[in-house]
């Protein structure tokens, strides 16, 4: 499926619901690569009302957290009490809210990152629909993507991380996906083909 149609599709529930619902939050989920923050940006785009987009990737485990016991778990290398405090619990409530990115590259939180109150909420990534975090969204989304296609976006993507992806994101995310059954949970699936000028989803 091409973006601009799942993000049709996507903008026809939102209207749909916004006449009974004050506030939506929708997860996306799904495999590396496949292009869940190009979703959330295309829809964010497309989005006639008030909304938020908080990416998971701000929310990986700070070193002190990387123990063994941790990073064992499916799921385990996100901090996801973090995202249930600070994003998830006021999100549910339509308050304003605030958190802190994790730089990777830098190994520390950056300065708060200020949220007003919105219509919609959308947190992409993968983990987003951890089952710590019960079941919050009113929509959750899984972006699926075959094998060798995930394999060659992200050559073209991050070459200089492709064997990092391969050995140890990878397997990790696929761990998550089985214990949880994450796609079956989740309410809709999309696979994403690439954009118009053939550039990465």
């Amino acid at each position: 499926m091409k973006v601009e149609s799942a993000v049709d599709e996507l903008l026809d529930w939102i209207q749909s619901r916004k006449k009974h619902k004050s506030h939506l939050m929708i997860g996306i989920d799904g495999r590396c690569a496949a292009g869940k923050t190009t979703l959330a940006k295309r829809l964010a785009q497309e989005i006639s009302c008030s909304y938020n987009v908080i990416p998971m990737d701000s929310f990986f485990l700070q070193m002190h957290q990387r123990t063994k016991e941790r990073l064992s778990e499916p799921g385990g290398n996100i901090d996801y009490e973090r995202v249930l405090e600070e994003v998830i619990t006021p999100g549910i409530k339509r308050e304003a809210f605030s958190y802190r990115p994790y730089d990777c590259k830098k190994q520390r939180l950056m300065d708060k990152v200020q949220m007003e109150q919105s219509v919609v909420t959308i947190i992409e990534g993968s983990y987003s629909c951890h089952p710590y975090f019960g079941d919050p969204y009113d929509l959750s989304i899984f972006l699926d993507i075959p094998k060798e296609e995930q394999k060659e976006r992200i050559r073209r993507r991050n070459p200089e991380e492709y064997e990092t992806f391969i050995s140890r994101w990878i397997p990790m995310e696929e761990k998550y996906f089985n214990e949880f059954k994450i796609k079956d949970k989740c309410d809709t699936s999309f696979v994403l083909n690439e954009g118009r000028n053939g550039g990465n989803v």
